[in-house]
């Protein structure tokens, strides 16, 4: 009797060692299981452009890559190992890799949010975060940025193997003129969307402004980006874009990719499911991106600080007109700015 026990609990233990090396084999990429997502992130380098897994876990896991989601090699992982830990991963670095990561819990698709420019500051891919229905944004489709005018040949170089085929410009005429886009030869069009709700801003003695003042005026301007009709209706073009299959992979940018940019960032998500905490989370990013680029002159004009710096209560504002005059930001998304919610979705969700 007590060797059919033993026998059985062999047999048992095998039949889970089994189960469980079941769930690390794939095939196709994919977000599966439970969301390891944010337990792992792809970090490049923003000047060797150089690779690094990090990653939180308690047991083994597989990482596998290639240059698109759907060109994944699954035939043997580029790295794997056990537990928490910062490992080099050996990609090339002068074109963007995707991952597909492994392991016993789940599976999640991975790849850097933040794109590793010498010569820019708040380049970010949208892809990769979860939408409220548990699905997530595709990567490499929709990207977000700063102004383009001093990336380097390398950056364009790694833009290019994306490949970018639409830019849309949200700054005024003269700031182009002033820093006119970089791009890479992927790129088929640089849409002039200009956005000016800075005359608001203008109209005042800067210098004059009290902090507080200052982020009042913040607050105006996002009001005046989801209200105006010039606004309006740039990002009623900038959606257009997004819904036609031949100007995608589309990236977005202002000067400093957070006020203009920030606010097409917002209603993207909000068109692709994503809660709004995350949203504004999302947008708060900037202060973390954009530190180095502005602390020189914070320093010496600290009065205009709320000029170069996200709060949550700006882009709150623009978000809460929204709902006083629509309803919903949904109402307004479909009915103003003329998306296709489920459309939008099918497109850019796995």
């Amino acid at each position: 009797m007590k060797k059919i026990i033993l026998s059985l609990l062999v047999m048992g233990s095998v039949f889970m060692i089994s189960c469980k090396d079941s769930t690390m084999k794939i095939d196709k990429a994919q977000y599966s299981g439970k969301d390891v997502s944010s337990e792992a992130s792809i970090i490049r380098n923003k000047d060797t452009k150089a690779a690094e897994l990090h990653i939180e876990a308690n047991g083994k896991w597989f990482l596998y890559s290639g240059t698109s989601v759907d060109d994944i090699d699954f035939s043997k992982p580029i790295a794997e190992g056990e537990g928490s830990g910062t490992f080099p991963l050996n990609v090339p670095d002068s074109v963007r890799s995707y991952f597909q990561l492994v392991t016993s819990d789940g599976k999640a698709i991975l790849a850097e949010r933040h794109l590793p420019m010498t010569g820019g500051y708040n380049f970010r891919d949208l892809g990769g975060i979860k939408t409220l229905d548990g699905k997530f944004i595709k990567w490499g489709k929709i990207f977000r940025s700063d102004d383009l005018h001093n990336l380097t040949d390398n950056d364009i170089k790694y833009l290019s193997s994306i490949p970018l085929v639409s830019v849309v410009d949200f700054r005024s005429p003269e700031e182009i003129k002033r820093s006119p886009d970089r791009l890479p030869q992927s790129v088929n069009k640089d849409y002039a969307y200009s956005i000016t709700p800075g005359n608001l801003l203008a109209a005042k003695s800067l210098a004059d402004l009290k902090q507080s003042q200052m982020d009042s005026a913040m607050m105006d301007m996002n009001v005046i980006l989801v209200t105006d009709s010039s606004c309006v209706n740039r990002y009623k073009d900038f959606f257009t874009l997004l819904q036609q299959e031949k100007d995608v992979p589309l990236m977005f940018h202002c000067s400093a990719g957070k006020d203009r940019t920030g606010m097409g960032a917002a209603l993207v998500l909000f068109a692709l499911g994503v809660d709004e905490n995350t949203i504004i989370e999302d947008y708060l990013s900037s202060n973390i991106y954009l530190g180095d680029k502005y602390a020189q002159y914070i320093a010496g004009n600290p009065n205009l600080k709320p000029l170069f710096e996200v709060k949550r209560e700006f882009i709150q504002a623009g978000i809460d007109q929204i709902k006083k005059d629509h309803g919903t930001v949904e109402n307004y998304l479909t009915g103003v700015l003329g998306v296709d919610i489920q459309k939008f979705r099918e497109k850019y969700l796995y």
